[in-house]
């Protein structure tokens, strides 16, 4: 007899504390589909998404949306399962505002980003990610600490790909000469950087402090395409971000990184400030001034 077929219609379903909440949430989805006899194709077209989004749902590789949730129940007669479990659903290590981003750009083609301040987060290292952290948050736990950490680090798994996604970042100088976390630091972060570029892996320029004005200077940018999905574009700032698919916001953000790219110090010559400067913070932790022996 199968037990699962036979509980009571009303008696509330929970999930297993065992197993990822997320994983589970996801398992369940596809047996109530299966069990009502519903492709994926057939259960997007009830919900106005698409087939390839019902199974990012169902492999727990996309956020539920609580909007989602409720025509989920309607259209399983699933007892309200998955408005109730919606945060096991939508669990997740990254801040609610960065969530579904951090999902997507394991799912982009391309990823291109603007940061006028830091490091793009893909490309930290984890001396660097955690003094921003600690200037952050200087009374946070160390547990909390080490979960942000290595959530932010593990981000960085997208470049063991050797194609997928093409990356391309562009940042303003104040990026690199900010030392965050000090000289020895930042050395081995732009020498990061560095060999990134070098492994021709991702594209990086620098926007100098001499272009002056510049197309994006309210906050962080961050532009994805992907094969199944429209593009996207997310607009950052201190503490805040958005994702947006709007079409016409999207092609003015594309636009803006054009302007940016544009703008910027060629690839190359990037390159060459990149390693001049971590060169530079290299004898600072030495404690000897540039191109001179030991004080």
């Amino acid at each position: 007899m199968n037990d699962r077929k036979n509980a009571p219609r009303n008696a509330p379903k929970k999930l297993d504390p065992g197993a990822s909440p997320r994983a589970m949430y996801a398992a369940e989805l596809r047996y109530k589909r299966e069990q009502a006899g519903l492709t994926r194709q057939e259960l997007g077209d009830r919900l106005f998404i698409g087939a390839s989004l019902v199974a990012k749902l169902e492999l727990a590789e996309r956020r539920i949306q609580p909007e989602c949730a409720e025509m989920l129940d309607a259209a399983l007669d699933s007892d309200g399962f998955f408005v109730r479990n919606l945060a096991a659903g939508r669990a997740t290590p990254y801040r609610e505002h960065f969530a579904d981003v951090a999902e997507l750009e394991t799912l982009a083609l391309t990823i291109r980003e603007w940061e006028p301040l830091l490091v793009p987060g893909l490309l930290q290292t984890p001396a660097y990610a955690m003094a921003i952290m600690r200037a952050y948050d200087p009374v946070l736990p160390e547990e909390e600490v080490g979960e942000r950490l290595a959530a932010r680090l593990s981000r960085a798994k997208i470049f063991t790909n050797p194609d997928t996604p093409m990356y391309w970042a562009v940042v303003n100088e104040a990026t690199i000469r900010c030392p965050v976390g000090g000289p020895a630091t930042m050395a081995e972060q732009l020498r990061h950087v560095a060999a990134l570029v070098h492994r021709k892996r991702i594209i990086f320029q620098v926007l100098p402090f001499s272009v002056g004005a510049h197309a994006a200077m309210s906050g962080g940018l961050r532009l994805m395409t992907f094969e199944d999905d429209a593009p996207m574009a997310y607009s950052s700032g201190f503490g805040t971000g958005e994702l947006i698919d709007d079409p016409a916001t999207v092609k003015r953000h594309s636009l803006t990184y054009d302007l940016l790219g544009a703008a910027a110090l060629p690839p190359e010559a990037s390159l060459s400030l990149i390693e001049a400067v971590a060169e530079e913070y290299e004898y600072a932790a030495q404690g000897r001034p540039e191109g001179g022996e030991l004080a």
